[in-house]
């Protein structure tokens, strides 16, 4: 395998498997892995790291993008909040490593793709907040299955040239957004025709840090995953 290394966030979940019952696991859904191999991509998977909080570049040299994954949702405390009735289980040992390595990670240019709860993320790793719960069937009909719509991209933004289209049907499975955009962030997609914002950026001028609300790992035809492996083969090969 020559092409880039992309690291996948993994998820923090209790599973049961085989004899195996209700262990504390880390993983990751293989579509992740399947849409970066896909694409010519080394797929990485990255537990949380407590001693990364502190020193994430030792993470950060042994990849060449960083894809920040859906899961359980970002503990309120992480953006200064209280947890809202509707918030879900919650891993502050995932938040705070996914936070550390994802700042670092936009710091030094890599690319950046956070997916779901990864653009939550990302939000909130730029000093974002967020809403904990919309309410919304359009975006979560039914836990475990996902919800197709329409979302709608800036013209001519990362977004925009990501997903290769300004207009796209996504599927989507959440029921928290964008409260408030961190710093160095723009919005630049939103749903149709609730207006939910559904993808964000980093405004600095030719870096590849993006954010997208629904699953593009989950779609077969989706160019979003491809596009960051692309931009990490230009960083290996410049």
């Amino acid at each position: 395998m020559s092409g880039p290394a992309v690291g996948i966030c993994a998820a923090v979940e209790r599973a049961s498997w085989t004899v195996w019952r209700d262990v504390v696991v880390a993983l990751s859904p293989r579509s992740y892995a399947t849409a970066v191999q896909g694409a010519g991509g080394l797929a990485l998977l990255l537990p949380p790291d407590e001693a990364a909080v502190s020193t994430p570049d030792a993470v950060l040299d042994r990849i060449d993008a960083l894809l920040l994954a859906g899961g359980s949702d970002i503990d309120p405390g992480a953006y200064g909040a209280e947890p809202d009735p509707d918030t879900g289980a919650t891993w502050p040992e995932r938040d705070a490593f996914e936070a550390a390595i994802a700042r670092a990670a936009i710091e030094r240019g890599m690319p950046v793709l956070g997916v779901c709860r990864g653009m939550q993320m990302l939000n909130v790793s730029l000093g974002g907040t967020l809403v904990q719960h919309l309410g919304s069937e359009r975006h979560l009909h039914s836990a475990g299955a996902f919800s197709d719509h329409e979302v709608r991209l800036e013209a001519g933004s990362l977004a925009a040239r990501a997903a290769g289209a300004e207009a796209l049907s996504v599927k989507s499975h959440h029921h928290q957004g964008v409260d408030r955009l961190g710093e160095r962030l723009r919005p630049s997609g939103w749903s149709v025709p609730d207006d939910l914002v559904e993808a964000i950026e980093v405004t600095d001028g030719g870096a590849f840090a993006l954010g997208v609300l629904w699953h593009p790992e989950e779609d077969v035809r989706s160019a979003v995953i491809g596009a960051l492996v692309e931009a990490a083969n230009a960083g290996v090969t410049s």
